[in-house]
């Protein structure tokens, strides 16, 4: 979508046969949506220029049942649909590029634009480029978007409330297993294509990019399709809710999601790009159609506490906080996610126009804070030559901010 505010849409509707103990239902939500868009001179551009990650439930049919008056369990299908697009551009601020950015600036001048057999034997063609590339140039930039139409979850809950002033309920959300396909396109810089086509058309310096399995031509743009395996986590969550007045309610949640199933995300390619290759010889666990994203994510428990005042019948105001744990371990950060421990701060609004007939207002506002200091996350800041996937900030203290904002209007009647 567009950069700025975004509205969804949002419906459910539920049936109770008269005298029944059932309850069916179905509702259109989105359990998980996210994104941001960067401007083209952002230094975070190397982590996500844009990215979105979204999954939308169509339809989840489910059905309620009231065991007794105080106890009632509920099961629901959802069925989903799931998709992540990406946009960033890349470079790799370790020692080889800063070899090659010495080579070109410093030994390469005398030779520029020279080619003979005494060159090339020892700098293999390298000063035959018109432009060289160095640890903070951009050397190519890269777009995918994968999605995976039916993602199908289960939800089991249930309530027991044995008094108007006390209740206790509990949700458990399945897991999903997922292989999200799509395509990717490849942009490679000038100074990327230049060195490489330089070596790459010296005799010595096919040799030696043979030897180290490396390309001998880059052209302009690579594109193909790409496939990835992916776990949407579990979910649980357990709370109360407690009359501390008889206007006065207090809410406790606790909850855990499973993100330690987000170990690394494992691209698959259709063929070899160039940028494979080299990936290949510096990264392990990278393969000439495969790439390996550490992540590394854990599985966080998180609280909450809410609040409802009644200040008459109709009309009652809400409140509450969450310092929503981060499910990224410290030494894993990196601006790509620039939310991690937060503070949730909820607000609403709820009036009763008449038996049938209920309104709520509501405002959500989310603020985290991260500092990662150099060479202590290996993806993003860490230094070294086999530091390749993927470390753009080597040796570089980072700093991420993020607030977001949400508003919605629930319109709830019967018949």
């Amino acid at each position: 979508m567009p950069p700025g505010p975004l509205g969804a849409p949002l419906f459910a509707v539920s049936v109770k046969p008269s005298g029944s103990k059932f309850t069916f239902a179905n509702a259109m939500y989105a359990p998980m949506v996210a994104g941001f868009y960067r401007d083209k001179d952002d230094p975070g551009n190397y982590l996500g220029e844009r990215v979105a990650i979204e999954r939308i439930t169509l339809l989840s049919p489910s059905v309620g049942y009231q065991v007794t008056d105080e106890l009632a369990v509920g099961l629901s299908i959802g069925l989903s649909y799931q998709a992540i697009a990406l946009e960033m551009d890349f470079r790799s601020p370790n020692e080889l590029l800063g070899m090659m950015r010495v080579i070109d600036e410093q030994i390469c001048p005398p030779f520029k634009g020279q080619s003979n057999i005494v060159i090339d034997l020892f700098l293999f063609g390298f000063c035959n480029a018109e432009q060289g590339i160095g640890p903070f140039d951009s050397l190519a930039s890269l777009k995918l978007n994968m999605q995976h139409t039916l993602s199908p979850t289960y939800n089991i809950g249930i309530l027991w409330e044995p008094s108007d002033n006390f209740a206790w309920g509990a949700v458990y959300q399945s897991q999903s297993k997922m292989n999200l396909k799509g395509k990717y396109l490849i942009e490679y810089g000038q100074g990327t294509r230049d060195v490489f086509n330089a070596i790459g058309g010296s005799p010595t310096g096919q040799i030696l990019l043979a030897i180290l399995g490396l390309p001998a031509y880059i052209p302009p743009t690579e594109s193909g399709l790409i496939s990835m395996d992916l776990v949407y986590p579990a979910h649980f969550q357990t709370g109360i809710k407690y009359k501390v007045f008889s206007n006065l309610q207090v809410n406790f949640d606790v909850g855990w999601t499973d993100y330690a199933k987000w170990d690394s995300f494992n691209i698959n390619f259709d063929r070899t790009p160039s940028v494979l290759r080299l990936a290949r010889l510096l990264s392990p666990g990278t393969t000439l159609t495969s790439l390996s994203l550490p992540l590394g994510f854990e599985s966080p428990w998180s609280v909450s506490i809410g609040t409802e005042y009644s200040w008459n019948e109709r009309l009652k105001f809400r409140a509450g906080y969450e310092p929503r744990r981060s499910a990224i371990p410290k030494d894993k950060r990196s601006p790509m996610v620039p939310i991690n421990d937060a503070h949730l701060f909820g607000a609403g609004i709820g009036y009763q126009f008449d038996k049938d007939t209920e309104i709520d207002l509501t405002a959500m506002f989310m603020y985290s804070k991260d500092s990662i200091p150099a060479n202590t996350s290996c993806n993003a800041n860490c230094t070294g030559l086999g530091n390749v996937i993927y470390n753009p900030y080597a040796g570089l203290d980072i700093k991420t901010k993020a607030e977001v904002m949400i508003m919605g209007i629930a319109y709830r009647t019967r018949w």
